[in-house]
């Protein structure tokens, strides 16, 4: 049997129609997330599963489906409370929610007794539980909970079945790890693509929304042109770090062992386990752009302007 944990206190919460949104610690701020719940007349519903979910209550625990935005350990830390509930992934996450293998597979690789070191640890913090019995959807899928529905749209880079869910009447759109935030887009996995999340950040904004929920930090827009403003900044952060790598190689040719050295994402010395790894592919993913744009030259192993 899961682990059940009784809720301490009550958790902060706004209502949209029969959308609810229950705020995680600091606004959701990892390791936490934001709770998105819909009271649909037929099918209660939860969006994701993050660690306040395992303090909200009936609210979450009489959940009858879960459909997931995309799958990261801090995405799925209530699922154990849900042991009958389906679960639903986009196809191209499914494997991660499926299996540790799938997990693994999408996070890229590292060596045995990291691996292990990561497992424990999501089991320790994130209650992990893989559902081999989850069920995938593609984009455009929709599922009629009575008085309410949501629909699918694909919007990859982050992961590589990263979408966003849109409830309808309330028009409330569940974005996910486009989370908005000061870090900027993350796309260091190996499921990660830097080309597909330039395109899902130009999509995100023609998806029609009166508010959007974000998994981390943000939390709630009800003003489009501050969405708007605040998806702009955030979509500049890609250009701030090409600059960032640019400046790094102007002092001359480097490997790209030497530029994860120099970290582009992290600061300098910073040496968590996915730290390096993350690195290498956000960096590398930069450099095969500037070596298409013309901007970088590569001779055998090392990088320098053009």
């Amino acid at each position: 049997m899961p682990v059940q944990e009784s809720a301490q206190l009550p958790v902060s919460h706004r209502d949209f129609g029969r959308v609810s949104v229950y705020f995680g610690e600091r606004s959701g701020k990892y390791p936490d997330g934001n709770q998105v719940l819909i009271r649909g007349s037929e099918v209660r519903t939860a969006l994701d599963t993050p660690l306040v979910s395992n303090h909200i209550g009936p609210a979450f625990d009489d959940s009858e489906m879960v459909v997931l935005g995309h799958v990261h350990e801090d995405h799925i830390a209530g699922l154990h409370r849900l042991p009958n509930a389906p679960v639903y992934a986009h196809v191209l996450d499914l494997p991660t929610v499926q299996s540790w293998d799938g997990m693994l597979a999408a996070y890229g690789d590292m060596d045995p007794s990291q691996a292990a070191a990561m497992r424990a640890n999501f089991e320790r913090k994130f209650h992990y539980t893989p559902r081999p019995d989850a069920i995938g959807y593609e984009d455009g899928a929709l599922w009629d909970l009575g008085s309410n529905r949501i629909t699918a749209f694909h919007l990859p880079g982050h992961t590589a079945g990263h979408c966003a869910l849109l409830i309808e009447p309330e028009e409330v759109l569940f974005i996910g790890d486009i989370d908005l935030t000061g870090f900027g887009p993350y796309y260091g996995d190996a499921c990660s693509n830097l080309a597909d999340f330039r395109r899902s950040l130009d999509a995100v904004a023609r998806i029609p929304a009166k508010v959007w929920v974000t998994s981390h930090h943000r939390g709630i827009y009800t003003d489009r042109e501050q969405f708007l403003h605040d998806l702009a900044i955030y979509t500049a952060k890609l250009t701030e770090r090409e600059s960032k790598l640019l400046t790094m190689l102007r002092s001359g040719p480097r490997t790209l062992s030497q530029l994860v050295e120099q970290r582009l994402l992290y600061p300098p010395g910073y040496d968590a386990a996915w730290v390096k790894g993350a690195e290498r592919r956000t960096i590398s993913q930069h450099l095969a752009e500037l070596l298409a744009d013309g901007r970088l030259v590569q001779h055998e192993d090392r990088y320098q302007l053009a």
